[in-house]
């Protein structure tokens, strides 16, 4: 599309200036308007290079995020509570979108409304962009009239998706530092310390103990070899990078993510209370048990878990119940499927769908709270083991040379 720089007035009469693409003159002069500004002058300009470089610097061509589709939908209820017309809402935050990515997307989602097609159906034709469980409740929003009420809701959900990951990333980053540390200083030791130690070593008449001898094994073999071992590593980074873009790779290492000791369950948990979020807010927005169950089946962000979710989908169809089916799937506490059994009994599953996501949240919170005293007694012995083994290694043929010379 075009650019065009404007002049315009505000609704205090200062002047602004500017540049903005749009489809055409006219279509400039109407976001403009909409945005309580009176065009003054558009004129065309050469083509995208002319736009200033603060809002280049702005657009950056990466994936959509959380906190891009957070922005997105609180606009976009914004807009449309407002009684703004979709596709100029649309027009208007493709000029804005700090995603160069998203306000591509967004652009071919106004081409698309423009030539007839839903919105739901403009959002479903980018699926890296808008996840499937966003598609879905636009549709219901556009069927039932209360588009603005549904954007509200995806905002909510995202918000607190992003808050649970950051939580568990934050809790994770002290042990992640730690292994890497050790890594690192392992490797130190191994091609500095050492070696200068070696021909002291080498030179005494006792045999050199235990402990010295494995540390001067492992030095000898990282001296050696060393980028044999830096380019392991990277192989086996780079490997694991393309196993996971794979299904079968993806799908192990979500299945042994959630066995890891101490930071499987909070994984699980988190990914529960996703689930119960998706399926609350698709079952509350009106669509049916068995499509809410599929949708929130590709948006918890675990196959292992999407595919157990599948299974009670497949269960529910069969004519089994809700409670039922989730028994067999081993994921949910006795305490949660009654809670289940309760809802389906009195036809509020909406509002125990609620309670479970905020059980699982509290217990999110307590594991992230007690993971940090659980894991630092771990790296201590870690780090104290091998500042044993260093000790002795490095220490004791010193006391036996100091022996050996008395």
């Amino acid at each position: 599309m075009p650019f065009y720089r404007y002049k315009a007035r505000d609704s205090s009469g200062k002047l602004l200036e500017g540049q903005l693409e749009a489809v055409s003159a006219e279509a400039l002069a109407n976001q403009l308007q909409a945005g309580n500004m009176l065009p003054i002058n558009i004129e065309e300009t050469v083509g995208k290079q002319d736009l200033p470089i603060g809002q280049l610097l702005k657009r950056r061509r990466t994936k959509v995020g959380l906190d891009d589709l957070i922005l997105f939908c609180r606009q976009m209820y914004t807009l449309t509570a407002a009684g703004v017309p979709i596709t100029r809402a649309l027009r208007g935050l493709v000029d804005t979108a700090r995603n160069q990515t998203l306000g591509d997307a967004l652009d071919a989602v106004v081409d698309d409304l423009e030539s007839g097609m839903e919105l739901s159906g403009a959002f479903a034709n980018h699926p890296k962009v808008f996840p499937g469980l966003l598609c879905r409740l636009v549709q219901v929003g556009e069927a039932t009239g209360k588009l603005d009420e549904v954007f509200l809701q995806l905002a909510v959900y995202f918000e607190r998706e992003k808050d649970t990951i950051n939580r568990v990333k934050s809790a994770l980053r002290y042990p992640t530092f730690v292994v890497i540390a050790i890594f690192f200083a392992i490797m130190f030791i191994s091609l500095f310390v050492i070696p200068a130690f070696e021909k002291v070593f080498s030179g005494m008449g006792a045999e050199l103990p235990l402990a010295t001898r494995i540390l001067l094994g492992i030095s000898g073999f990282m001296q050696a070899n060393w980028p044999f071992v830096i380019g392991g590593v990277v192989l086996t980074i780079v490997g694991i990078k393309q196993g996971l873009k794979t299904e079968q790779g993806l799908y192990v290492w979500d299945r042994y993510k959630l066995k890891i000791p101490l930071v499987g369950d909070i994984i699980l948990r988190s990914t529960l209370v996703r689930f119960s979020r998706a399926f609350n807010m698709s079952f509350t927005a009106g669509v049916p048990l068995t499509q809410a169950l599929g949708f929130t089946a590709r948006s918890v962000g675990n196959v292992f878990v999407g595919e157990k979710i599948e299974s009670i989908r497949n269960g529910v169809e069969r004519g089994d119940t809700l409670t039922r089916s989730a028994t067999q799937t081993e994921m949910f506490t006795p305490l949660v499927l009654q809670m289940l059994a309760v809802g389906e009994e009195t036809g509020s599953v909406d509002t125990m769908l609620e309670d479970v996501a905020q059980f699982y949240e509290r217990e999110v919170d307590y594991d992230l709270k007690n993971l940090s005293s659980a894991i630092e007694p771990i790296m201590i012995v870690i780090i104290g083991g091998m500042v044993l083994v260093l000790a002795l290694g490095v220490f004791l043929p010193m006391w036996n040379l100091s022996t050996l010379a008395r």
